[in-house]
């Protein structure tokens, strides 16, 4: 759609707007948030002569006089969460209000995974689904953030889009119906020591391996120093070909992670790719197991996988599940409790379930990371002395318990009851 636009009109000056998702403003420029589509795109309008400036809403600053003053002629809104429709509508709202002549259009995931954005309430002129091609291999465009994007050390890149996958709580192959795949970064024009693949299945790029022995050169070269996968790695593919873990440690990826959304009868075969991990080279307190909560599988299931992982070692990555048409997302983590109408609640679990497993991952990493047995809530906010503390550390819960120092260890190995 945004293709099609740009052959027929003659836009001279295209404002972006990321809307003013609820995220604290020293978290903006977090791998996690930046708005990588909009930097990608402005690259590639530039590219066509075309002027373009950011705008990145928040509640604390007016942007009135700023968007006026650009005098666009055209209006690009991105959008992320579905939950975060709000926002995306008033960005749009704001757009109508001081530019009524402007046409105005919304991309993104909400965007790709709403059939009808407008009847939703959003009432934009164009809605672009799925990515914009010409804009998939440019560089991010770090010169339309604050500063300049100096204090950004990391270039996001893509070397696949789409996944085979297709699960059913996912919404990729809605958004990346046409997938790709490179055998090459260098031709992304790496600006970036530290790089981070947006793939939503780094490992089934077909090539996988000549694509991690390039990382290898670029790190031996001081190109690059590290590597991220944020989606995690398929662990299936690592099954298919043991040397990739030993290939993704040499080119410095760091914190590997798995999924593990299906039952807990799968557990062998999550053990074997821990065991792959461990065998490239990472220390188990470095891995990750991915896991979805909130959905089919129900709380007393989710824990006896919690409670294996802490056997094994490994950190839990906790992801509360939300469905792809939700408009809204009410959940607050800092109250006691809340009701199914303030933010979604499955059918198979309970809002105490939900916090309660979230409690139980923290405490969880808490102690693999600090390579602890059990976990005190009064030895975390120093209810007792440095030195009883340190006592204790390396006892088990059961030990800890009895010497009457602590009342409250809680132990990761085992599941936990609400």
């Amino acid at each position: 759609m945004l293709e099609e636009l740009l052959e027929k009109n003659e836009f001279h000056r295209i404002l972006l707007i990321d809307p003013a998702f609820p995220i604290a403003n020293k978290s903006r420029n977090h791998k996690d948030l930046l708005p990588v589509g909009l930097l990608k795109i402005s690259s590639y309008l530039k590219s066509k002569g075309i002027e373009t400036k950011l705008i990145r809403l928040n509640n604390n600053n007016d942007f009135k006089n700023e968007i006026i003053d650009f005098n666009p002629n055209f209006v690009l809104i991105t959008s992320v969460f579905t939950y975060w429709f709000n926002e995306v509508k008033e960005a749009v709202n704001l757009s109508k209000e001081l530019l009524p002549n402007v046409d105005v259009m919304v991309g993104g995931i909400l965007a790709s995974l709403v059939d009808d954005l407008q009847a939703e309430g959003i009432k934009c002129d164009y809605v672009h689904k799925g990515v914009v091609n010409g804009a998939e291999h440019m560089p991010p465009d770090y010169s339309i953030l604050e500063n300049g994007g100096e204090d950004i050390d990391f270039q996001i890149i893509h070397s696949t889009r789409g996944c085979k996958r297709n699960c059913s709580f996912c919404g990729v192959n809605k958004i990346e119906k046409h997938g790709f795949s490179v055998s090459s970064i260098e031709k992304e024009l790496i600006g970036k020591k530290n790089l981070v693949f947006y793939d939503n299945n780094l490992l089934e790029n077909p090539n996988i391996v000549e694509l991690l022995q390039e990382l290898i050169k670029l790190r031996g070269e001081k190109k690059i120093s590290k590597c991220e996968s944020q989606s995690g790695f398929d662990g299936r593919m690592l099954h298919k070909n043991k040397d990739l873990a030993n290939l993704l440690k040499k080119a410095n990826f760091k914190d590997p992670k798995i999924a593990w959304d299906g039952p807990f009868k799968a557990y062998k075969r999550r053990e074997r790719e821990i065991s792959i991990l461990e065998s490239g080279g990472y220390k188990r307190k470095e891995i990750a197991v991915f896991m979805l909560y909130n959905h089919e599988l129900e709380y007393e299931e989710l824990e006896k996988k919690r409670a294996l992982c802490f056997k094994w070692g490994v950190q839990v990555s906790d992801c509360r599940f939300r469905p792809l048409n939700m408009f809204y997302d009410g959940y607050n983590p800092h109250k006691r409790s809340q009701s199914k109408g303030e933010y979604y609640i499955h059918e198979n679990w309970t809002d105490e379930e939900v916090r309660q497993f979230r409690r139980n991952v923290r405490r969880h990493n808490i102690c693999i990371r600090h390579n602890m047995d059990y976990h005190s809530r009064k030895a975390e906010i120093k209810k007792i002395s440095k030195d009883e503390s340190m006592y204790i550390r390396n006892a088990t819960a059961k030990w800890a318990m009895a010497t009457g120092i602590i009342d409250d260890a809680w132990d990761p190995s085992k599941p936990h009851k609400i």
